[in-house]
């Protein structure tokens, strides 16, 4: 009986790979054979998973993304009962990679929108990966406001403006400390010092 294969696990097993070799030559550097053997696969495992190298760091970057946005949901569904306010911090954290466990991922991420400066391929993903992240935290703003505490007759602040400046900040963050311009800790400063002045502006009650 011939065997079955997770064409989908080898996908992501193969997607690590170009992961950890991006990570250590820029998404340039990768090449199709040396993925394979990083993998533990065969060449033409690869192949027959991707027909191309392109194909290849597509998914790659559709795999970081959607890493982090599962990441993300899965901290707030760890706590139902937190405040909107306190999601938005927790979501804000983790988007920023800051943690020392998260540094590798962030140097593929930043090495991937390197990247997608100058291929318009690698750039779609990436938008798509901030489109969801987004959305996400607008929710989240948009539950703040609801839960809130605002002075009767005070505009409310845009839920999608708030978003993109918030994920700006994280995002940007996240080069300032691969670069060595901050601190883990000091990002840590900067971002809570954020999202202090947008509780005040949302009027949430933190608890």
């Amino acid at each position: 009986m011939p065997k079955q294969v997770d064409y989908e696990s080898r996908r992501r097993r193969i997607a690590e790979a170009v992961c950890l070799l991006a990570d250590e030559h820029g998404p340039e550097g990768v090449s199709m054979r040396d993925v394979a053997a990083r993998a533990q696969v065969s060449l033409g495992a690869v192949q027959r998973c991707f027909r191309s190298k392109g194909e290849m760091l597509l998914f790659a970057v559709e795999y970081v993304g959607d890493r982090v946005t599962e990441r993300v949901r899965a901290r707030l569904a760890a706590s139902p009962a937190q405040s909107a306010a306190t999601a938005l911090g927790h979501a804000a954290d983790e988007i920023a990679l800051l943690r020392e466990e998260h540094r590798a991922e962030a140097r593929i991420w930043l090495a991937f929108v390197a990247q997608a400066a100058v291929s318009e391929p690698l750039a779609g993903p990436l938008r798509t990966s901030y489109a969801v992240l987004q959305n996400l935290l607008a929710r989240l703003v948009t539950e703040a406001i609801g839960s809130g505490s605002a002075d009767e007759g005070a505009t409310p602040p845009d839920p999608q403006h708030e978003a993109r400046t918030l994920l700006a900040l994280a995002d940007g963050l996240t080069t300032h400390v691969l670069v060595g311009h901050l601190t883990a800790e000091e990002a840590e400063e900067v971002l809570h010092a954020h999202l202090a002045g947008l509780w005040e502006r949302l009027g949430a009650a933190r608890r």
